[in-house]
């Protein structure tokens, strides 16, 4: 591989890798900011009771925190199946 392929190469990896990052935070930053704006302003939604002991802002809270652990996970596995594979194949010259 030349040097310039080997560059853009490694830039079009990094760039990836930066959208990557930047769609899953902006998800994140959608289902948490989505629900602080619902805790701020529809205070009655957010204290409905489901079933007793279980409101939806209790449920939605619990689903932020799951959305942000599959995030993790779709990272984990995007960077472990192909950005970790690239990188070796860049490391390895091919």
């Amino acid at each position: 591989m030349q040097a310039n392929s080997r560059e853009e190469a490694l830039e079009a990896l990094a760039a990836s890798r930066w959208r990557v990052a930047a769609a899953l935070t902006v998800a994140m930053l959608v289902a948490y900011l989505g629900f602080i704006l619902l805790v701020a302003f529809n205070k009655p939604l957010m204290g409905q009771q489901i079933t007793p002991g279980l409101s939806i802002g209790i449920l939605l809270g619990v689903l932020v925190i799951l959305a942000a652990w599959v995030l993790t996970g779709l990272y984990i596995l995007w960077a472990n199946g192909k950005y970790d594979r690239a990188l070796h194949q860049y490391r390895d010259g091919k």
